[in-house]
């Protein structure tokens, strides 16, 4: 069995992305940049992966009316806002469990320079919101022969 050297600099960057995730949910970047803090109610869960050669964005959303989103892109930041209202008034003293959320949402995601947001585009089915972010012809790997 090999001895490995322990290198307290490698749990670093995933320190970092718990931080940055942190201070994200609490401070959205985009609410700062457009001047309107943007409250948030509920957020909904989100998966973000590479699919061929787009970055997807789901989103869950159930209940909510796609002409209640909004999606934007400004200075590569994407940010998805909306509300998702009550079917039902109930009052509150009737309630012996509430657990789903209502209101407003707000979710901001930096965008690498590498995508092309001119051709992002966004569906939505069964409750789940679907943007792909097709990455800029630079961003795609070009393989080089040598001579």
């Amino acid at each position: 069995m090999a001895i490995v050297r322990w290198d307290p600099w490698t749990t670093l960057p995933s320190l970092q992305d718990r931080i940055n995730r942190i201070f994200e949910e609490a401070f959205p970047r985009g609410a700062a940049k457009d001047t309107e803090f943007a409250p948030a109610d509920w957020r909904p869960a989100v998966d973000t992966y590479e699919e061929g050669n787009n970055i997807v964005i789901k989103a869950e959303l159930p209940g909510v009316k796609k002409e209640d989103i909004t999606i934007d892109v400004k200075d590569n930041v994407l940010t998805l806002k909306g509300e998702r209202s009550a079917d039902t008034e109930v009052k509150e003293e009737n309630y012996y469990r509430r657990e789903h959320s209502y209101g407003k949402f707000f979710r901001a995601f930096t965008l690498p320079d590498a995508v092309d947001p001119n051709r992002i585009e966004a569906s939505c089915k069964d409750g789940v919101l679907k943007i792909s972010i097709p990455k800029a012809e630079a961003a795609k790997t070009k393989k080089i022969d040598i001579k």
